[in-house]
């Protein structure tokens, strides 16, 4: 318990991502339709959640202003309406998006 205290997850992030990288590569999906309702800028947000980079580091290897991260992060979630960034990385791996994948 004293983890989530620090905010640190029930599960460890490593064992996350292999867990969502597994989910994902039994049931694939075709990546068309975010290709087709993303910009290529929101596609590459999408990829930077799925290797669970923060507004911040995603700012940075984007060399924007972390506003404009969020601003793309809202609009991605809005236009494949997901309600959360954690649905976005599941969203990123079903459909081939991840960089893992």
């Amino acid at each position: 318990m004293r983890a989530l205290h620090r905010g640190h997850g029930l599960v460890d992030p490593q064992v996350t991502a292999r867990l969502i990288h597994r989910f994902a590569t039994l049931s694939p999906a075709s990546d068309t339709d975010a290709r087709q309702r993303l910009t290529p800028r929101e596609l590459e947000v999408l990829r930077h959640l799925a290797r669970g980079l923060s507004n911040a580091e995603m700012a940075a290897a984007l060399t924007v202003e972390e506003g404009t991260v969020k601003n793309h992060v809202a609009s991605l979630l809005r236009k494949l309406g997901l309600p959360t960034r954690v649905r976005a990385v599941i969203y990123a791996y079903e459909h081939g998006l991840a960089p893992y994948h």
